[in-house]
């Protein structure tokens, strides 16, 4: 250590002190930190945090007042209760959804599909928009359409046939949505 500099020299004896109070106090200071927050990696924070604060203050280490291991304990007190002040003060975190969750509940693309279809319902007759919101708005089956309707079964079959082409002529990028037979 003769050739060293004064703050190598410092930084070796800084690392050494470290060394050995962790070894001398780190299970009690370990156990007491676990003791208190209940959480492993969170004690092992504390832990290192009341290393650091040791390695801050020699001198109260050193000074003889008090022991070594009391006051490294109570450096691990202080800091859990100061966390548990902090997380107190602050709201309550709230995980957000991941990207694929808050994409595939997005409803924006259901509202333009909506006003675009909207419209396109408006070009057809009444006749065949009346069918079309029995059959797909209502869930009415073509039996019950026809009923609701007072018109003949195969009346309510063709109509809705003809509907749904005029549709898929108007918009030609939503056909996907239109394939439900009509039984």
């Amino acid at each position: 250590m003769a050739g060293l500099s004064r703050s190598a020299r410092q930084k070796v004896a800084d690392e050494a002190l470290l060394r050995s109070l962790f070894r001398e106090h780190g299970g009690a200071m370990l156990a007491y930190a676990y003791r208190l927050i209940g959480d492993r990696a969170a004690a092992e924070d504390v832990v290192q945090e009341a290393l650091v604060r040791a390695w801050q203050h020699p001198d109260a280490l050193v000074n003889g007042r008090g022991s070594v291991r009391g006051w490294l304990l109570t450096v691990v007190r202080n800091l859990v209760t100061d966390r548990a002040r902090a997380r107190a003060s602050r709201p309550l975190e709230v995980a957000e959804p991941p990207v694929e969750a808050a994409v595939a509940h997005d409803h924006a693309d259901g509202v333009v599909n909506s006003l675009v279809v909207g419209a396109a319902l408006g070009r057809l007759s009444a006749e065949h928009r009346e069918v079309l919101e029995q059959i797909y708005l209502l869930g009415a089956t073509a039996s019950e359409a026809a009923s609701a309707l007072g018109i003949p079964l195969g009346t309510v079959k063709s109509r809705s046939f003809h509907a749904l082409r005029a549709l898929r002529a108007f918009l030609p990028g939503l056909e996907a949505g239109l394939e439900r037979s009509v039984s």
